[in-house]
């Protein structure tokens, strides 16, 4: 039987919503093991003098548990 968490993080980029993405699970799998999958709850901008200034993003990443 295998038993699932799920932890909830917010990244952010100034270049794309892929980069703020890949920065979150970076971040992620430095301390939690055996990450599974993750999904993208909400994907915001920044935007200031009319151009996106920052990518922000929040993922819900889940992993199995010992």
């Amino acid at each position: 039987m295998a038993i699932a968490k799920v932890v909830e993080v917010n990244s952010s980029s100034t270049k794309s919503f892929e980069d703020a993405i890949q920065t979150g699970i970076q971040k992620v799998t430095e301390t939690i093991k055996n990450v599974q999958g993750a999904w993208i709850n909400e994907q915001k901008v920044v935007i200031k003098e009319n151009k996106i200034t920052e990518y922000r993003v929040n993922l819900k990443i889940s992993f199995l548990v010992d």
